[in-house]
């Protein structure tokens, strides 16, 4: 393949990837990584597959994150640097692969990201809909909201990018607003039950 697209990296996620949270994730990781690629003027279709292909193995090996996915994907003909890339992502946790590209940095910083945005917009009437960077950092100040995300990893994903933490949030909300309703995340305004 010379390019992935994000048709293919459906495809080849859903190969490996079934539990629904885990599908909501790569969702919203793809949002967010469209929004980073048009931030840098990049392909944006190519960074929201890459982004969707992210934790390719973690469902089958959650403790062993990243240490099934280089051959697979290889032998799938995933290009060398799409598959660099989503190992960049475990930079410091799981892998010694550094990101360096933008697309490497944007991937490590926003991952965990993308689920302290999922969380804040599932507590609004509005989901995301309506989500400004504003409130979004006042629950990202609160230690104990979305604690399972690792915020000095997203800070340190920032830094990499040399950005701010509300500059790379805003991207990413407007990113995942863009698809708030695929991510469930439109808020319970027009609901009907």
């Amino acid at each position: 393949m010379e390019k992935l697209t994000l048709e293919n990296a459906k495809e080849i996620n859903a190969s490996m990837v079934t539990e629904p949270g885990l599908l909501l994730h790569a969702a919203n990781v793809s949002a967010a990584m469209g929004a980073m690629a048009e931030h840098f003027g990049e392909d944006r279709e190519h960074w929201e597959a890459v982004g969707w292909l992210h934790d390719y193995d973690y469902e089958k090996y959650p403790e062993e994150h990243l240490a099934h996915t280089e051959e697979p994907l290889r032998a799938l003909g995933v290009p060398e640097e799409d598959i660099r890339a989503i190992l960049s992502h475990g930079y410091g946790i799981c892998t010694d692969v550094e990101p360096v590209t933008n697309m490497e940095k944007s991937l490590f910083a926003i991952d965990e990201l993308t689920g302290i945005v999922q969380a804040a917009a599932r507590m609004r009437p509005n989901g995301i809909t309506d989500l400004s960077v504003k409130s979004f950092m006042k629950k990202w100040k609160d230690k104990r909201f979305a604690a399972k995300c690792d915020r000095p990893l997203i800070l340190k994903g920032c830094e990499m990018l040399g950005m701010d933490i509300k500059e790379v949030s805003a991207i990413v909300i407007e990113g995942m607003k863009a698809h708030a309703e695929e991510l469930a995340l439109t808020g319970t305004e027009g609901t009907h039950a």
